[in-house]
């Protein structure tokens, strides 16, 4: 026999869609009980493998207790009194010892049972759901959220963190397409994907980003694939942070040039930039925004330092007929686009409906500013060798400019700027695996957060990949990751278009003022773009690019048999909108 013990029973709901009932219970009492719950404030638990017409012998066998009775679905039916005890018998018992110890409690109880009929099944009231036996886990409303100052540094550092990088470009082209690529670049492709995600982002305001997007419009299994083909690039692209930052303090170090010396300081940084976004998003903000400001003052300066020694002609020299399209174009095409990888990070911001679009758009203005000053300053007050224009070029033109003095403060400008990008890049990387296992994709530990709100599973995950691919040099990272992420800007796309002619009526808290047609022209000339630089790629590249594709493309159902098999536990967060937006009555329906 089991021992009897009393529960307080507060309300049910009707089953969920994955088939599970909710029964809200308080605190349960009776010492006797070896599996006895007791819960320092209202928990609702939730009770698996239960199907609607469970009967009171499933119960009693999940929690070993006579003392729980089946209760009605109906939630306007079921809601007990706050001061009634539910018996075997269902016959009025004096208070357990459990409830005089703790007399405000009945309170609380009353207000529970009065509020807690009236939610709605699917809907999320606050309260955290937890499965029997399982130790509650941090959630976001527990953390500061980001505000508007930390999210521009962190769009600034997802997509640029300054003119690191730029110099391929004049190498590949000279002075005069370089500077009118920096301009006219960012209208072909930045403005089109800023404006992508700021409609988008403040459509789904959750972790997942562009993820859910494509999930919304296309079904979870692409939205799989845009999930793995984001990660996957954004990951090799953070392998390219250490490499940059050592090709700047190479020329002050030379041991860091290769070798062992080399290779201990890209593990020695990648360890202390990952314990960095482990500690919080916040941190990472403000810590942007400090290294943005500390990236960018040195160029101001050497652009005042430069004035007396600039030469306007410099700027207008080309050679049409001796152009690296290849390279030239992987170098606006990485230095200009990630718009959309803040989108993985909504669900930490705050207010993130107001808040996107207006970060996205100084941080627009900020990027192309940083890119162009600096380019016009070293092209114009410098003799142009194309042939020096490579990584870490910008040191040596400091030098020749203002001084040592100068040279020693871009190259810590362009060790804390790579930095900045690392810790931007891993926190968007990490917490779109979280989102992606709060959509119930990947399996439930990846959603799990630390003390400090993060995705530790995803920041080591992405952490594994970045010391994987760091071995690469800078010309194959950067084609390697362009011709990922052109696949997923593929299906960003179509699922833009999409939803904006499937379901007009959505609620969109920023809308393109364009129409369904000017949403399909405005998406045409970047998807030319990204077929010219696809078409661009090395076979190498290609076949690398390719093989990662067809790995998405069989893991998803992998992961579905491992589901299916309970393998491993996957869940869906209960606080997300429904993403089956054909089940809806109206279109308005799709975000709410």
């Amino acid at each position: 026999m089991f021992t009897s013990f009393h529960t307080r029973v507060i309300t049910t709901w009707p089953l969920s869609p994955s088939g599970e009932q909710f029964i809200a219970l308080s605190r349960v009492s009776g010492n006797d009980n070896p599996l006895t719950l007791c819960f320092p404030r209202t928990f609702k638990i939730r009770l698996p493998f239960l199907s609607f017409s469970a009967n009171l012998t499933q119960i009693q066998a999940l929690l070993h207790s006579e003392a729980v009775r089946e209760v009605p679905a109906d939630p306007q039916t079921s809601a007990q009194p706050a001061d009634e005890v539910v018996t075997p018998q269902n016959l009025p018992v004096s208070p357990t010892v459990d409830d005089a110890e703790h007399p405000g409690d009945d309170e609380k109880l009353r207000h529970t049972s009065n509020t807690g009929a009236s939610v709605a099944m699917g809907q999320y009231d606050g309260a955290e759901y937890v499965t029997i036996g399982e130790a509650p886990t941090p959630t976001v409303d527990n953390f500061k959220k980001v505000s508007v100052l930390p999210l521009i540094f962190l769009i600034f550092y997802e997509v640029s963190g300054g003119p690191f990088g730029v110099e391929d470009s004049v190498n590949a082209a000279g002075p005069f397409l370089a500077l009118l690529g920096f301009l006219v670049f960012p209208f072909i492709w930045s403005i089109p994907e800023a404006l992508i995600t700021a409609e988008m982002g403040t459509m789904f305001p959750e972790n997942g980003g562009y993820v859910v997007w494509v999930s919304s419009a296309l079904g979870p299994y692409w939205g799989f694939q845009q999930g793995w083909m984001k990660w996957l690039s954004g990951v090799i692209d953070n392998a390219l942070y250490p490499v940059l930052f050592l090709d700047y303090l190479k020329s002050g170090i030379p041991a860091l040039g290769g070798g062992l010396p080399r290779i201990f300081a890209v593990l020695a940084l990648t360890l202390v930039l990952t314990y960095m976004n482990y500690r919080g998003l916040t941190i990472v903000g403000w810590v942007a925004v400090l290294l943005g400001v500390f990236s960018i003052l040195p160029f101001v300066v050497m652009g005042f330092v430069s004035i007396p020694k600039l030469e306007p002609s410099r700027w207008f020299v080309v050679n049409i007929h001796h152009v690296d399209w290849n390279l030239y174009l992987n170098t606006l095409f990485w230095n200009l686009n990630y718009w959309d990888s803040i989108s993985t990070l909504a669900g930490e911001v705050e207010n993130p409906k107001k808040t996107l679009p207006k970060a996205l758009f100084y941080a627009l203005i900020l990027v192309v500013l940083g890119y162009f000053f600096p380019l016009l300053v070293g092209t114009g007050a410098v003799p142009l060798d194309r042939e020096l224009w490579t990584d870490g070029y910008f040191s040596d033109i400091a030098k020749i400019i203002g001084g040592v003095w100068l040279r020693w403060w871009i190259q810590a400008a362009a060790a804390m700027s790579n930095m900045g990008m690392f810790v931007a890049e891993m926190s968007s990387d990490s917490f779109q695996l979280l989102g992606m296992a709060q959509r119930g994709m990947l399996p439930e530990f990846f959603s799990k957060r630390s003390r400090y709100g993060t995705p530790l599973i995803g920041i080591l995950f992405s952490a594994s990949g970045v010391l994987l691919l760091s071995w690469l040099s800078f010309q194959e990272i950067v084609a390697a990751e362009n011709f990922l992420y052109c696949f997923g800007m593929f299906l960003e796309f179509i699922a833009f278009v999409r939803l904006r002619m499937k379901y007009p009526a959505a609620s969109r808290p920023y809308k393109i003022p364009v129409g369904t047609v000017g949403s399909i022209l405005m998406c045409i000339p970047p998807t030319i773009l990204i077929c010219v630089v696809l078409a661009l790629s090395s076979l190498k590249v290609a076949v690398v690019s390719l093989v990662a594709v067809v790995i998405g493309l069989v893991m998803q159902p992998g992961l579905k048999y491992v589901e299916k098999r309970r393998w491993l536990k996957f869940s869906t967060n209960a606080n997300l909108p429904d993403l089956n937006i054909s089940g809806h009555g109206d279109n308005d329906s799709i975000v709410r």
